[in-house]
């Protein structure tokens, strides 16, 4: 299991000292939650930010893409040192030659369904990219609750994965917790993406060993 804590809700006022704590206590990555106020009704964050956080880690970064435009932002992010973008499939009609271009520019494609997106609609895609997102709240903020009927959506993708011989990773975000963590991991994900319940915790090293990374990572 792969753990990528969102900065989305890390101390933008000492963002290197509360990320480079949560880094120390032994995650996989970053996740970036990059929003645009049109795809969804919230904004975040922009190239500016993945640049700073670049420039105190080497660690991997995985970009989401809530953005309306997502051909609009591949270059930039490949400038700023991204290692994965994930585009949504809501978010264009283009999916398939945006995925081209963010491989073209050296880095891992993902693509994210919403709750309320089926896996059909992306079933074209999954020869190509390297990741598919599942979302378990709906997107836009963070905070929110975990949507158990999402596991029957991991659960999905795993089994096509294993019948087509797939390589993409399944990750999962929104109202992950150790407890919600372990119901994505039986259903098949492989990475994992918890914003609140590590960087709002009073101790995030505690927080962070609490998914039992190195543990779940052996089984």
């Amino acid at each position: 299991m792969k753990l990528y804590p969102s900065i989305l809700n890390a101390d933008f006022r000492q963002l290197e000292t509360t990320v480079s704590k949560v880094l120390a206590s032994g995650v996989d990555g970053l996740h970036l939650d990059v929003m645009d106020g049109h795809f969804v009704p919230n904004l975040s964050f922009g190239v500016e930010i993945i640049q700073s956080v670049r420039a105190f880690t080497d660690t991997f970064l995985d970009c989401h893409l809530m953005v309306t435009n997502p051909a609009d932002y591949i270059q930039d992010l490949a400038t700023a040192g991204v290692d994965s973008v994930t585009i949504h499939a809501e978010a264009t009609s283009h999916t398939y030659s945006v995925i081209q271009s963010i491989h073209e520019h050296g880095m891992k494609a993902a693509v994210a369904v919403n709750p309320g997106t089926p896996v059909s609609i992306i079933r074209e895609l999954l020869p190509i990219v390297d990741m598919v997102l599942v979302m378990t709240v709906n997107p836009g903020f963070g905070g929110q609750q975990f949507i158990p009927a999402m596991t029957a959506k991991i659960h999905e993708l795993s089994m096509i994965r294993d019948a087509q011989k797939f390589n993409f990773e399944i990750e999962v975000d929104g109202g992950i917790t150790p407890e919600t963590a372990k119901q994505c991991l039986e259903n098949g994900a492989d990475c994992l993406v918890s914003g609140s319940y590590i960087f709002k915790a009073t101790d995030i090293p505690a927080a962070v060993q609490s998914f039992n990374v190195e543990e779940a990572a052996d089984h």
